[in-house]
C-alpha cells in the first residue's frame, strides 16, 4: 500500500495520529495545517479524533483536504512522512522503517530506548527542537518554552497553596506581607517568560544564568522588578534559601540538562515550597527530578513539591498545538515539496534537525549523551 515519496513527482503522503502519552492532548497537525499541505499538491492522512483534545473536529479535517482513518498503524502504513507532537512511545517503534520521515519533539539525548530504536530501524528522525535559524536560536522549540516557561508560575503558584501540600504562599503577597520569593535558574526562552508571569503576580524575582550579556538583557527588559545574579555555586545557594519555588530552566541544545539544584539545595528551601523542572523532558536539572504526568504532577523530596511534567504545554492544548503549528508547518512544508534530503541541502537550519537518517546518529550532542558514534550526513 505504501508508495515512497519520489523528489521528481513533488507529492508526499503525509500523516498525523492521536498522541498516546499520558493527558497529551495536542495533535501535529491542524486543518489549517493540512490544507497548507493540500494546496501544494500533498496527500494527508488523520487518524480519527486525533485533533479532538485539541479542539479540532474530524469534519474540520476533512474539509481541508485530508483522508480520515481509524488507527495509527493504517496512517504510517500509507505515509512518508508522520508530524507529531511528542516522541513515539514504545508500542509506536513497530512502526519504524527506513523510508519513513518522523518530524516531531524527540528529545533523544534523554531517552536512550527511543534512539536505538530508531538507529536500528533507519527511521529518519526530524527533531523540532533542534532546528535552528540564523541567529543559532531554536524557532520550533520556542513556543513551547514561552508556554512552559509561563506555566511554570501558574502551576508554581496552585501547588504552593495548602490545600495542593505547600506551604500556603501567595506569590504577590498582600500589603503588610512578604512576597513570595521565586527563583529562575536560567535566562533563555522559558526563563524569560517564567519571569514575566512571576514579575506580573508581584513576586520577589531573582534570575541566575551563566551568562552577564543575557543578565544584561534581562535587566534592561525587567529594570528594578527582578535581580539577576551570575550563577556562581555561592550565588545559587544565596538564592535558594528562603525560596518558595524555584523554576528550572536550562537549556543545551539536543544534550540531556545539567544538573545545577542538587539533593542537599533542598534544604536551603522553604519546607512546602515548589521545584518546577522545565528542563525534565531533557533528564532535568534538578538532582531529585524524575518524569511524571498531568494526572498526577507532584511528588515530595525532602519536604519539597516537585512538579516535573515531561509534557507541561499539553495542559493547555488549544494554545500550544496553535503556536506550535506556527512554527512547525512552514519547515514541513519544505520537506514535502522538496524531499527530506534536498530539503536539508537547501537548508542548513532544516538540517540541524536531522538527529537520525537511515541508521545513523547525525546530531552530535545526541551521540555525546549516549556515547554512541557520531555521523554527520550531508547531501
Amino acid at each position: 500500500m505504501h508508495c515512497r515519496f519520489s523528489e521528481g513527482s513533488g507529492v508526499m503522503r503525509i500523516g498525523s495520529v492521536a498522541e498516546i502519552k499520558t493527558h497529551e492532548y495536542r495533535v501535529g497537525l491542524t486543518p489549517d495545517g493540512v490544507l497548507a499541505f493540500s494546496n501544494a499538491g500533498h496527500e494527508v492522512f488523520v487518524q480519527r479524533g486525533a485533533g479532538l483534545g485539541s479542539g479540532f473536529l474530524d469534519d474540520e479535517y476533512v474539509a481541508a483536504g485530508a483522508e480520515l482513518v481509524n488507527s495509527a498503524a493504517d496512517v504510517y502504513s500509507k505515509v512518508d512522512m508522520i508530524i507529531k507532537v511528542k516522541e513515539p512511545l514504545e508500542s509506536e517503534y513497530q512502526y519504524f522503517r527506513d523510508d519513513l520521515i518522523i518530524y516531531t519533539y524527540l528529545h533523544l539525548a534523554a531517552n536512550r530506548p527511543l534512539t536505538d530504536e530508531m538507529l536500528k530501524s533507519g527511521v529518519m528522525g526530524v527533531a523540532f527542537e533542534t532546528i535552528t535559524d540564523k541567529n543559532g536560536a531554536l524557532p520550533c522549540l520556542r513556543p513551547m518554552s514561552e508556554i512552559a516557561g509561563r506555566l511554570s508560575i501558574q502551576e508554581g503558584a496552585k501547588y504552593l497553596e495548602k490545600p495542593s501540600g505547600g506551604r500556603g504562599v501567595l506569590l504577590g503577597g498582600v500589603p503588610g506581607v512578604q512576597r513570595g520569593k521565586v527563583v529562575i535558574i536560567g535566562g533563555g526562552v522559558s526563563g524569560t517568560h517564567a519571569c514575566k508571569m512571576a514579575v506580573g503576580l508581584g513576586a520577589d524575582v531573582t534570575v541566575l544564568d551563566l551568562s552577564l550579556s543575557r543578565l544584561a538583557e534581562l535587566d534592561d527588559i525587567f529594570g528594578g522588578r527582578i535581580t539577576t545574579l551570575h550563577n556562581s555555586p555561592a550565588n545559587l545557594n544565596a538564592a535558594l534559601t528562603g525560596a518558595d519555588l524555584v523554576v528550572g530552566a536550562v537549556l543545551v541544545p539536543g544534550l540531556s540538562a545539567p544538573r545545577i539544584v542538587m539533593r542537599e539545595h533542598l534544604k536551603l528551601l522553604h519546607p512546602g515550597a515548589v521545584v518546577v523542572d522545565i528542563a525534565i523532558d531533557q533528564g532535568g536539572c534538578i538532582e531529585t527530578s524524575h518524569v511524571t504526568y498531568h494526572n498526577d504532577p507532584v511528588f515530595v523530596e525532602e519536604g519539597i513539591n516537585h512538579y516535573c511534567v515531561g509534557n507541561m504545554p499539553g495542559a493547555v492544548p488549544r494554545t500550544s498545538t496553535l503556536a506550535l503549528a506556527n512554527t512547525t508547518l512552514p519547515f514541513g512544508l519544505k520537506i514535502a515539496k522538496l524531499g527530506l534530503e534536498a530539503a536539508c541541502a537547501a537548508d542548513p537550519f532544516l538540517a540541524a534537525g536531522l538527529n537520525t537518517y537511515k541508521g545513523k546518529c547525525c546530531y552530535e550532542n545526541v551521540a555525546k549523551s549516549h556515547d554512541i558514534p557520531f555521523e554527520a550526513v550531508t547531501f
